[in-house]
């Protein structure tokens, strides 16, 4: 037996869409297409928060590390002496004139007294410099900051060389040193234990630049660079 088989004519036939239902599908398909594209504006949103909220970070970060590591600003001093009287300043009498070779000084390190005709260029030194030439340094009015390197160091030396001024001042290691820090000028030398110690800054104020060395406020460059100066 042949089995019945649907007549097509029998079928029923999907009617014509109606202008109410066409509208329908349009705003269907701009809904969709409304949620597609505020979803993807959402991602966009995203990603840009996020690169943003890095970037912010990473600026921050910029900004915090050169504020803790830029170097201090050089410290202010008013020049010449006052008469102030600090604790544990020693005085000497040591001539001033020129002389070649090595010098035997009474102070060790040297606060003043025979000295070559070079004078020693003001700064910064990581090595030991010649004391003959730092002398000179000294009768033009500088200050001579000696340390021991095997006490001084790291965050000492650092607190140190923040309390230097811009000039006028020489910074340098000195072996054998009976105290960690010398502050040295003209005839006034001061021996102190620690970077924070007050004193530092209270021979600055009183003997940087001061009109009682020989030759106050001659030239401190121009001369001879030692080896190791920064």
């Amino acid at each position: 037996m042949t089995p019945n088989r649907p007549n097509p004519a029998n079928t029923p036939q999907p009617g014509p869409v109606t202008v109410k239902q066409q509208r329908e599908q349009k705003r269907q398909q701009k809904l969709a297409e409304y949620q597609k594209q505020l979803a993807k504006r959402r991602r966009s949103k995203l990603v840009w928060w996020v690169a943003g909220s890095t970037a912010a970070v990473v600026i921050i970060g910029l900004v915090v590390a050169s504020v803790v590591l830029a170097p201090s600003p050089p410290r202010q001093y008013e020049a010449g002496s006052e008469g102030a009287s600090i604790e544990g300043v020693e005085t000497f009498e040591n001539t001033a004139e020129h002389v070649e070779g090595a010098v035997q000084y009474e102070q060790s390190p040297p606060a003043g007294g025979p000295h070559n005709a070079v004078w020693l260029n003001c700064g910064i030194y990581d090595q030991p410099v010649p004391n003959e030439n730092a002398v000179h340094s000294m009768e033009h009015s500088a200050v001579w900051v000696t340390y021991n390197p095997d006490e001084v160091a790291g965050d000492q030396l650092a607190t140190l060389k923040s309390l230097l001024p811009s000039t006028y001042v020489v910074l340098s290691p000195y072996e054998g040193l009976d105290a960690p820090i010398v502050m040295s000028n003209w005839n006034q030398q001061l021996k102190v234990d620690s970077a924070d110690d007050e004193r530092i800054g209270a021979f600055f104020e009183e003997y940087w630049r001061s009109q009682n060395a020989p030759e106050p406020n001659a030239a401190c460059t121009g001369a001879y660079d030692a080896p190791g100066k920064q």
